[in-house]
């Protein structure tokens, strides 16, 4: 199970104001699971963990293991939840340097139509001179801006390099069962499918084919990440402050009712930083509305204390922090020494770099917290398959809790649309002449 520590935050809560609120975290836990609050047309999400492989599944696996023998390099374009799941996925359990020297059989994995950056886009062509790739198409509409652009240009390019026979062969879909132009599209050329269901927003989606497939791609394995959110499912059913969603839901909307109105969510972890970024949609998107929500930023310790660490520690107290903490890997790497010490290291010589990074994180906990910052801390254990897809249950539900608490919509991101009306208008779409 998770643990949530929130010994750091009484400073500036106090634990009468935590029993306060249990009517309202009970009250928002129980509007989401009876499925009874705004919203709720999109909570499949609930569903997802599944203990057994279903069809779906086992056509997942059939598809990646044919990617993974015919393709060097596997391009996913998406946005949004199309893309930060997934990419959240691979690079916590991977590292951010994943896809250095691999090739068929353990293909690179790149992600496209999440930018319209020509320099991004000129990256990638460079990166697939010479290589056997496949692409999976994700989108609920498929006419989304930049993953449409990106789409017409790689299935351009698939033609061209294998034909148009072993181009469908290459390509796959990930989209609406029933409607939208995605659907359209891969059924008139004859793409393998898969679904995003009708019920599922797309920050929500990342235990559909939607993460499932381009994680199986990469080696991990689908039923592992199901198992850990199958338990999640079960672990965090718990009604009462035992429960470590109910103490981080409670705990931020306390904190944000105090002034908090910036949550930092950290890891000392570099290949955090996307599911950092997942984590930052996720909770921007669910509860940004109505004039309410938590401003939600990602960093990573110890890189961005030499950056934000001066901010953190004496800049305005309108912060709090949740720190997500690993257990050490098993392969472990020992401090060495030197005879001259010219660095002044040979005090740590002997030790691991596990017992220098632990320290950091307690001394960091301890000046902020110090600073006047109320700090959470999300211990998460082992970092494994099946715990990722814990840990991706555990923060929706969590989400759609606090999200309720908040008074909002956790479901809907009705101006997310706002800057597309303006886009379009300026680049001549029609129907927005106007």
């Amino acid at each position: 199970m998770i643990k949530v520590d929130i010994s750091n935050v009484w400073g500036e809560i106090s634990l009468p104001d935590l029993l306060a609120v249990e009517h309202e975290v009970a009250a928002a836990h129980q509007t989401l699971t009876e499925r009874t609050g705004p919203g709720n047309d999109f909570l499949g999400w609930l569903d997802l963990p599944v203990a057994e492989e279903t069809e779906e599944i086992a056509r997942i696996r059939a598809a990646a293991e044919r990617i993974r023998s015919n393709s060097d390099v596997f391009v996913v374009i998406g946005i949004g939840g199309s893309y930060l799941g997934p990419r959240a996925a691979i690079e916590l359990l991977q590292g951010c340097n994943h896809n250095i020297g691999k090739g068929k059989g353990d293909p690179q994995v790149f992600f496209a139509g999440n930018g319209l950056s020509t320099r991004a886009w000129n990256e990638l062509l460079r990166l697939l001179e010479g290589k056997d790739f496949s692409i999976a198409i994700i989108s609920k509409s498929g006419t989304t801006t930049e993953p449409a652009i990106a789409t017409r240009a790689l299935r351009w390019l698939l033609e061209r390099k294998y034909g148009t026979d072993e181009a469908r062969k290459r390509t796959y879909a990930i989209t609406d069962p029933c409607k939208g132009a995605l659907r359209q599209m891969a059924e008139e050329e004859g793409w393998e499918t898969f679904v995003i269901p009708p019920d599922v927003g797309g920050r929500y989606s990342v235990l559909t084919a939607v993460g499932l497939l381009p994680m199986a791609v990469a080696g991990i394995d689908p039923m592992e990440v199901m198992a850990g959110a199958v338990e999640a499912k079960q672990l965090y059913d718990v009604r009462s402050f035992e429960n470590p969603v109910w103490q981080y839901a409670g705990v931020r909307n306390l904190l944000y009712r105090k002034g908090k109105a910036i949550e930092l969510f950290e890891s000392f972890e570099p290949g955090f930083k996307m599911f950092g970024g997942w984590w930052q949609q996720l909770f921007g998107e669910s509860e940004g509305k109505d004039g309410k929500g938590i401003f939600p930023v990602t960093a990573e310790f110890t890189a961005d204390l030499h950056s934000l660490g001066q901010m953190i520690q004496q800049g305005e107290r309108n912060i709090f922090e949740t720190m997500v903490r690993f257990a050490p890997p098993a392969n472990f790497a020992v401090v060495g020494s030197d005879y001259k010490n010219l660095d002044g290291l040979n005090y740590l010589a002997g030790k691991t770099l596990d017992f220098v990074d632990e320290q950091a994180y307690l001394g960091t906990l301890a000046a902020h917290v110090d600073g006047g910052v109320p700090v959470m801390t999300m211990e998460v254990g082992e970092l494994d398959s099946k715990k990722l897809g814990e840990l991706f249950y555990f923060l929706e539900l969590s989400c759609g809790v606090s999200a309720y608490m908040l008074g909002v919509n956790p479901f809907n991101q009705p101006g997310v649309e706002f800057y597309k009306r303006n886009m379009f208008k300026l680049l001549g779409k029609p129907g927005y002449e106007s």
